[in-house]
C-alpha cells in the first residue's frame, strides 16, 4: 500500500489511505471540494467509530493512524483560482516526490488543464504508480487525454457526454449514471475498488467518493468487524447528504 511519505518533523502519523487530489485555474470549486469533504469527513466518522468499538471492548489495539490522508497537488504552489473565483492553496506541486492510492483529478474549464503538458505527464505518472484513479465531471477529459482512459467505458456531466465521445470516440461513454467503474475491481460489490472511475457532474462526484470510501476503505474496516459500507453511510450521514447509489455494474 502507497503513502505519502511524512515529513520527519511533521507529528502527524501517515494516513493508512492516502489521496492527491488535482488543482487547476478553473476547476469546478464543488467538484475540488465535494470528495475533499468526503474524504476527511469519513476519516472523523472513522475515528469516532474506532473509539467506540475500544470503549466497547475495553482494547486499544487498533491503529491511530487516520483513514484517509489528502494532498492538494498544482503544478506550481501558487494558488489556484477554481470557477467563479475560489482559491485554493496547494500542499505540494508536481514536483513532489508523492505516491497515492487514489488519484483523484475534479472537472471544470479543462482547456488549459488538457492544454499543458506537465499536467498530463503528472497525471500518467500518478496514475501508473495509483490503486484507484477517479474523475469528476469533465476531469474524464484530462484522463483521456493523458492516455489513462483509452476504451472504456465512462461517464462526465450530462452536458459534455456527446463532446467527449466525439473527441475520444473509442471510449464508451454512459448516460444515466452516477458513477461508472472500470478495471479490476469493477463489478465486485463493495469490497474491491475500481482501477478506474469516473463520475458524472458535480453532486455525482461526492457520491463516487462515497463508493470509494465504501470500497478502498472496506479491508481496514473489516479488521474491525464493520465494513467500508456502513463508514460510508455513516459519513454521508454525518455530512447530512442523501448518497445516491446504484446497483453494481457487471465487469468490463
Amino acid at each position: 500500500m502507497s503513502t505519502v511519505a511524512a515529513s520527519p518533523t511533521s507529528p502527524s502519523p501517515a494516513p493508512l489511505l492516502s489521496i492527491a487530489l488535482l488543482a487547476f485555474d478553473d476547476m469546478e470549486a464543488l467538484d475540488f471540494a465535494g470528495p475533499f469533504e468526503v474524504f476527511t469527513t469519513a476519516s472523523r466518522v472513522f475515528a469516532r467509530m474506532l473509539a467506540s468499538q475500544n470503549a466497547e471492548h475495553c482494547s486499544n489495539t487498533a491503529s491511530t493512524r487516520p483513514l484517509f490522508g489528502v494532498t492538494c497537488v498544482a503544478r506550481t504552489l501558487a494558488p489556484v483560482q477554481a470557477r467563479a473565483g475560489l482559491r485554493v492553496l496547494p500542499d505540494a506541486d508536481f514536483a513532489a516526490p508523492l505516491a497515492a492510492d487514489l488519484l483523484l483529478v475534479p472537472g471544470g474549464v479543462v482547456n488549459r488543464a488538457i492544454a499543458c503538458p506537465d499536467t498530463l505527464a503528472w497525471v500518467q505518472r500518478m496514475h501508473a504508480a495509483s490503486r484507484v484513479t477517479a474523475s469528476v465531471c469533465t476531469g474524464a477529459f484530462i484522463l483521456a487525454a493523458a492516455g489513462v482512459l483509452t476504451d472504456e467505458p465512462v461517464t462526465t456531466h450530462w452536458e459534455d457526454q456527446a463532446d467527449l465521445q466525439q473527441q475520444f470516440p473509442r471510449l464508451r461513454v454512459q448516460s444515466g449514471v452516477r458513477w461508472v467503474e472500470a478495471g479490476a475491481g469493477a463489478g465486485a460489490g463493495e469490497r474491491a475498488p475500481a482501477r478506474i472511475i469516473t463520475s458524472a457532474g458535480i453532486s455525482a462526484g461526492m457520491d463516487m467518493s462515497l463508493r470509494l470510501v465504501a470500497t478502498m476503505a472496506d479491508p481496514n474496516m473489516r479488521a474491525l468487524g464493520l465494513s467500508g459500507q456502513a463508514l460510508a453511510e455513516r459519513t454521508a450521514l454525518q455530512m447530512e447528504t442523501t448518497w445516491t447509489q446504484q446497483a453494481p455494474q457487471p465487469p468490463v
